[in-house]
């Protein structure tokens, strides 16, 4: 609480005789009541505050739930195989990680199901898999907030295929299956993160946001 014994008493005995009125005291007092900051300090702290892991999840709000088909492929030997998948997405989740940059770790996790089609034989699999992302949250003029979205490379898509039977393993292995897997959902995600609803979501205008909500003072 305000300290009233020392500085305000002693302008409050100005009262009258110096022309400082009851409300200007109060008005000090008041104003002594904060601890201020740097306007550096409180942009980073802004920052840390509107960038939550929640905040950039619900970006993704959209992309989550979201199934695809992957139009059949051929692969293997002589391309004997073709392979075609319908992939289902769920919803993400995002670690922040605070440093000199505010970055998030995204994982978003896949439901593939799988079909192998060497004419004469079918196979089908069920396969999990995970999507793993990076992001930057970064400013940028005039006031905007922006988390970048770094793009997924084959590498960063990891999928766990599991066969009921040792011939289905071996199928799967000979085609080549789990690396078209990769490289066709990193190219589905690139362009999803290049989509004009991804890209909205991903880019923050403060001073809008602050027009929309100031009632002022």
């Amino acid at each position: 609480m305000p300290n009233t014994s020392g500085e305000g008493a002693a302008l409050a005995d100005t009262i009258g005789s110096a022309g400082v009125s009851e409300d200007n005291v109060r008005r000090y007092l008041l104003m002594q009541g904060y601890d201020y900051v740097s306007y550096e300090d409180f942009g980073r702290r802004f920052f840390e505050v509107a960038v939550t892991a929640e905040r950039v999840g619900a970006a993704f709000a959209a992309f989550a739930g979201n199934e695809f088909d992957m139009e059949p492929i051929a692969q293997g030997p002589g391309k004997i195989a073709k392979v075609s998948a319908k992939v289902a997405i769920k919803e993400p989740q995002v670690s922040r990680n605070v440093a000199d940059s505010i970055t998030f770790d995204i994982h978003i996790p896949l439901v593939i199901d799988l079909l192998l089609d060497l004419r004469l034989d079918k196979q089908r699999f069920r396969v999990d898999g995970d999507i793993a992302l990076t992001a930057t949250a970064r400013a940028a003029e005039p006031l905007l907030l922006i988390v970048d979205v770094a793009k997924p490379r084959p590498s960063d898509i990891t999928v766990h295929v599991s066969s009921k039977t040792i011939r289905g393993e071996v199928l799967r292995i000979i085609a080549g299956v789990d690396g078209e897997i990769r490289r066709f959902i990193a190219h589905y995600v690139s362009e999803e993160i290049d989509s004009p609803q991804s890209q909205k979501a991903q880019v923050i205008d403060v001073a809008q946001q602050l027009d929309q909500t100031w009632t002022g003072v």
